[in-house]
């Protein structure tokens, strides 16, 4: 795809990730760092 070899990604069948924060997430520090702080465990607890 153009875009990945723009950057300079030259392994045939590489993936890449897009993300995008909106709302709370984008506009209030606190709570983007409480949530990346919750998914960024390994263990969950139900």
């Amino acid at each position: 795809h153009l875009c990945m070899m723009m950057r300079g990604v030259e392994k045939q069948h590489s993936s890449a990730t897009t993300s995008a924060m909106i709302g709370a997430m984008r506009e209030r520090k606190e709570t983007r760092d409480e949530f990346l702080s919750l998914v960024s465990h390994n263990t969950m607890a139900y």
